[in-house]
C-alpha cells in the first residue's frame, strides 16, 4: 500500500485496441487523442488532485495488452496499489480476456492488490441502435463480482463520459484503506 512519500499508482491492463490509452489522455488532457493506432509498450502518467479534500500524488501505468509484450508487462506491477482491468463492451473476446488472461495474471504478481473492472467504448453501445451485439452493464456487474472486483465502472474515452469516476474512484477507495490502517496502528500503539 503506498506511503505518504510517493505517489498512489495506478495500474491500467487489458488487451489491445480497448482504449486504456485513450481513457487516460482524455483524463490527463481532457481530450481525446485522434488517429492511428499505435500500441504502448509502457507509458505513464503523473499528476496531483484533489480527492475527498486530500491533496493526492498519482501514477497511472499504461500498459500493452499485445503478446509481443507479455514479459515486459509484469515489470511494471511491483508497487501497484490498484488495478484497472479493461474490457472493451463492443469486443467479446476483451472482455473473456478478463477471465481467461488478465485477472490471473495481475493475482498472480499482486494477489492482494484491489481490483476495479472497467467497461471502455460505451459511446459505441449507447449510439448503437442494436444493443445485442455488446457487454452490457450487467454483464460487467457480474463479471466484476466473479473477479471479486471492488467495483464494475464504464467510461468513454471520446466522450468523455465517466473518465473522471473511474480515476477519482480508486483514489477514494484507497484513501479510506490508508485512513483505516493507520487508524489501526495507532490504535495498536496506544497499548504499548
Amino acid at each position: 500500500m503506498t506511503s505518504p512519500n510517493r505517489p498512489i499508482k495506478l495500474v491500467v491492463v487489458g488487451d489491445g485496441t480497448v482504449g486504456k490509452t485513450c481513457m487516460l489522455i482524455a483524463y490527463t488532457t481532457g481530450s481525446f487523442p485522434e488517429g492511428e493506432y499505435v500500441p504502448t509498450v509502457f507509458d505513464n502518467y503523473a499528476g496531483t488532485m484533489d480527492c475527498d479534500g486530500v491533496r493526492v500524488s498519482t501514477t497511472l501505468w499504461d500498459t500493452a495488452g499485445q503478446e509481443d509484450y507479455e514479459r515486459l508487462r509484469p515489470l511494471s506491477y511491483p508497487g501497484t496499489d490498484g488495478f484497472l482491468l479493461c474490457f472493451s463492451v463492443d469486443n467479446n473476446r476483451s472482455y473473456e480476456n478478463i477471465i481467461t488472461k488478465w485477472y490471473g495474471e495481475v493475482k498472480h504478481h499482486c494477489p492482494r492488490t484491489p481490483i476495479i473492472l472497467v467497461g471502455t467504448k460505451t459511446d459505441l453501445r449507447d449510439n448503437s441502435s442494436s444493443k445485442e451485439n455488446f457487454i452490457s452493464k450487467t454483464q460487467g456487474k457480474k463479471l466484476a463480482a466473479k473477479i471479486k472486483a471492488v467495483k464494475y465502472m464504464e467510461c468513454s474515452a471520446k466522450e468523455f463520459t465517466g473518465v473522471k469516476e473511474v480515476r477519482n474512484f480508486p483514489l477514494s477507495l484507497l484513501l479510506v484503506y490508508v485512513h483505516t490502517l493507520c487508524s489501526t496502528l495507532n490504535m495498536f500503539a496506544d497499548f504499548r
